[in-house]
């Protein structure tokens, strides 16, 4: 039931659908005969379109995000299992075509492939099942094992958990499989914008892990002002901003995190 709501909130939310309502507005407005309601629709969809296309706002929205949790400057000796979050993965091409398209986030599973070199001896868990909700998606964990088996990537200590939908999911999940005992250090690898929350379902599923972000959008110094290089670039920050943002409010007013912004 949750994962079904919180689809179709987001489908109603997302600045576009919110730029679809406001034009609706004005064209009932019109033919009813409202001309300042009319108006008032047009001037706010242009706001929004203004802020959100032109202007640093996604940035600066996800840049707190991406500031929360920092990689640690020196690791345990030791790492016992790295966890990696699904959505890396086109997964509706996957589907539909085969193969193992990459999409934006695809720094999560190359770095992944980086620290399984580096510390050869610990468990990989990928944690990506079939997340959407509208389409025939390939769970990003099926896809994982095929480009490990392309690149000949030793899958001797590797865990695929293709059944999570999204992150109290991936949290779950992967607690009841690798049940992690008390000292051990596990490293938990997603976008740098989706750590908080990430941390923050793990944190109350009862599984402790050392912050591993990735994905960067922002530089450190992120300022707000008129962005005209890319429309398309700006708008979908803007929209992954309110995503994240959405998440934690109703993950927190759900209990599903013990703090609005979970922090190191």
């Amino acid at each position: 039931m949750f994962f079904s709501l919180s689809k179709i909130i987001w489908l109603f939310m997302q600045p576009l659908s919110v730029l679809l309502v406001l034009c609706l507005f004005c064209v009932g407005a019109i033919y009813l005969g409202w001309k300042i309601l009319a108006i008032t629709s047009v001037l706010m969809a242009c706001f929004i379109i203004l802020l959100c296309g032109f202007t640093t706002l996604g940035s600066v929205l996800l840049n707190p995000l991406e500031e929360r949790f920092q990689r640690p400057h020196k690791l345990p000796e030791s790492i016992d299992g790295i966890i990696v979050l699904g959505g890396y993965m086109s997964g509706e091409i996957n589907a539909a075509r085969g193969g193992t398209e990459l999409n934006s986030a695809g720094d999560r599973i190359v770095e992944t492939m980086r620290l399984a070199k580096i510390y050869s001896k610990a468990k990989i868990v990928v944690s990506g099942g079939e997340g959407s909700y509208f389409n025939k998606s390939k769970p990003d964990a099926e896809s994982t094992r095929e480009l490990f088996n392309a690149f000949q990537v030793d899958d001797g200590n590797v865990i695929y958990e293709a059944q999570s939908r999204n992150t109290i999911e991936n949290a779950q999940m992967t607690r009841d499989l690798v049940k992690p005992e008390k000292g051990q250090n596990w490293l938990l690898i997603t976008s740098a914008y989706h750590m908080p929350r990430s941390v923050g379902v793990f944190r109350k599923a009862g599984f402790d892990v050392i912050a591993w972000p990735v994905d960067y959008k922002t530089v450190p110094d992120t300022q707000f002002h008129f962005y005209f290089q890319n429309a398309n670039e700006a708008f979908s920050r803007s929209s992954t901003a309110f995503h994240e943002w959405l998440g934690l409010v109703i993950y927190w007013w759900n209990g599903r995190i013990d703090h609005l912004f979970p922090e190191p």
